[in-house]
């Protein structure tokens, strides 16, 4: 495959970092790959994209996926993750961590365990997990990152089935190539995903499959959102509505792009109870048309990309405050 300038330009412009990247997989023979909690399209196709892609190349490693399921997407859309007992991290093994900035956030804490950690992804961090991470913030998803790395890896070939699951990564984390970080190199790696003979038909099916029981929820968000006096939509699902409705806190925070391409909105929020014990809170999935709501987000335990982001807040009175911090934005 002839790859576009783009691809090719940003691969030799970062040829050091992901030539460390890829002797890393060389030499591993055991390699175990691992991403964010609470894992969504990005982190998984980056996730299964990889695996796929080195048992392709290199049939005799073995490489496993470590961390917890997606509430609809697994095992629907991507296979379930792998159960690994204690005894598989005592012997030498390669962690390579995806689309997460920061160690509290990784799935599973065994990636400490390894004899070399390797990074790839495109959120702030406070504190570096790597030692040579590739971290690129202007990229719309983690998958797009790794797709160049792959794409550029000479001696090497995508299958369909490794290009499929970093398009579904790429189209997830770019909201289906419509936030700003959706750039030039973005359609050039979707191009090349592509022209593995993908049907991006069938993956857009998978992807955003609904139910009919759906639309109890979406008629309710529907019926209870709320509007600030500058465009701030949001909608609040407690618990007990999240059991009424039969549904998950993910499934909640899914529908908060309902309010996209709405004339008048400026940002829009799922605001979703979280009753666990040792992290109660309402956790808040940020969405902006234009603004960066990152800093907000992050004052508020937060954080993210600048048009999608997520925050906390551990008592329904201080949703107000948010609102209006949000609302603040679009004076």
């Amino acid at each position: 495959m002839k790859l576009d300038p783009t691809i090719s330009n940003y691969a030799k412009e970062h040829a050091k970092e992901f030539n460390l990247f890829r002797r890393a997989i060389l030499r591993y023979d055991r390699i175990a790959i691992f991403r964010h909690i609470k894992p969504d399209s990005d982190a998984l196709g980056c996730q299964f994209g990889l695996q796929t892609f080195i048992k392709d190349n290199f049939p005799n490693k073995e490489v496993r996926v470590l961390g917890d399921h997606h509430v609809t997407l697994t095992p629907r859309v991507f296979p379930n993750a792998d159960k690994l007992s204690e005894s598989w991290f005592d012997e030498p093994f390669l962690a390579i961590v995806l689309d997460v900035g920061d160690h509290e956030r990784i799935a599973d804490p065994r990636y400490k365990k390894a004899s070399y950690i390797c990074k790839v992804d495109h959120h702030p961090f406070k504190k570096e997990i790597a030692r040579h991470p590739i971290n690129d913030e202007k990229m719309a998803a983690a998958s797009e990152l790794l797709s160049n790395i792959l794409l550029s890896w000479k001696g090497t070939t995508l299958s369909k089935e490794a290009a499929r699951y970093l398009y579904m990564g790429i189209v997830g984390d770019s909201g289906r190539f419509e936030f700003s970080s959706t750039s030039a190199h973005t359609f050039a790696v979707a191009k090349a995903l592509i022209e593995t003979g993908i049907n991006i038909n069938s993956i857009y099916l998978e992807m955003y499959e609904k139910k009919i029981e759906d639309l109890r929820t979406v008629a309710y968000i529907l019926s209870h959102f709320e509007v600030s006096p500058h465009g701030v939509a949001y909608y609040v699902l407690s618990d007990e509505t999240q059991k009424e409705l039969g549904i998950s806190r993910e499934q909640g925070k899914e529908n908060v792009n309902l309010f996209s391409n709405i004339a008048g909105l400026n940002a829009w929020c799922s605001v979703t109870e979280d009753p666990q014990p040792k992290d109660y809170c309402w956790r808040v999935s940020i969405r902006s048309k234009k603004l960066d709501i990152s800093g907000i987000a992050s004052k508020w335990e937060g954080g993210g990309h600048p048009q999608a982001s997520g925050a906390k807040v551990r008592s329904l009175d201080k949703l107000p405050e948010l609102i209006k911090n949000l609302d603040e934005l679009f004076i």
